[in-house]
């Protein structure tokens, strides 16, 4: 009780927490809509704009930060439809070469900012951290920003509730009664771009998609219904971020981000074992 009453867990715990349920119900559509590889590649392809945000600013503060892996997300994202709708190359494909390309820009900025004496005035040490994430790091101030970021992206999924459950299920239907396709589209993927973007920090690019994708996978062993989906998958991501703060605390050694994607994990094969089992027994 005295671990899980200390400050420095409550924070993290509350800022991933946060975190981890607001990507669970955007990637629920994300997964539904055939966009879970567009939100890893995006993912990754933010990395080029922290640097490059940390280049311009010579600062580490997390809203430069986080705008410039927004920025980079918009542009990776255009990229990849610009491949897509201009050449005959398949769309995994596409994502596979922006990803590649875009998160190696990340790694080539990274290094020249290292060898570079312009920015040896800079703290830039920390401008790795947000390849594989350091949720430990995470400050009362993080949380103020999740949360508002957070409240935001599921105020529009509230308000766009049904139109991106048409746009997903029946576009063509949600074409017929007037919804505007498109802006739906838009909607969804700004919703993507903005929690990828604040959850670089603490799980990094190559690990963020998962707080996306995961949740759904293991809500869809145990319901067909988008509501009960989207409840089970924000349970499912709460209670693996409590336990994967909670296991990298007590175990020395163990990263926070890649712990709760672990439990993550492990929990989504357990709900395939006991789909598989319920099944034989029905």
């Amino acid at each position: 009780m005295k671990l899980l009453l200390s400050y420095d867990f409550l924070v993290v715990a509350i800022a991933t927490m946060i975190l981890a349920g607001s990507s669970a119900i955007i990637g629920c559509f994300s997964v539904y809509k055939g966009q879970s590889l567009i939100g890893d590649s995006i993912g990754h392809s933010a990395y080029p704009g922290i640097v490059l945000a940390y280049m311009i600013t010579f600062s580490r503060d997390p809203f430069y930060l986080m705008i410039g892996a927004f920025i980079f997300g918009i542009i990776a994202y255009a990229v990849i439809q610009f491949i897509s709708n201009n050449s005959k190359i398949d769309l995994d494909a596409s994502l596979a070469i922006v990803l590649t390309g875009f998160f190696g820009l990340g790694i080539m900025l990274k290094t020249y900012v290292q060898g570079n004496s312009i920015y040896e005035g800079a703290v830039q040490s920390g401008l790795k951290t947000y390849i594989f994430g350091s949720a430990s790091y995470i400050m009362k101030s993080d949380i103020y920003i999740i949360s508002i970021l957070s409240i935001f992206v599921l105020s529009l999924c509230l308000l766009f509730y049904k139109e991106l459950v048409l746009n997903i299920f029946d576009r063509e239907f949600a074409k017929s009664i007037g919804i505007n396709n498109i802006l739906i589209d838009i909607v969804l993927l700004l919703m993507m771009i903005v929690m990828i973007s604040v959850g670089l920090k603490m799980v990094g690019a190559i690990l963020i998609s998962s707080f996306l994708v995961i949740p759904c996978i293991f809500a869809n062993q145990f319901s067909k219904n988008i509501k009960n989906v989207l409840f089970i998958a924000f349970l499912m991501a709460i209670f693996s971020s409590f336990m994967g703060v909670y296991l990298s605390v007590v175990i020395k050694g163990f990263s926070t981000g890649p712990s709760i994607v672990v439990v993550m994990s492990f929990l989504t094969l357990l709900s395939f074992i006991f789909k598989k089992l319920r099944g034989k027994n029905v």
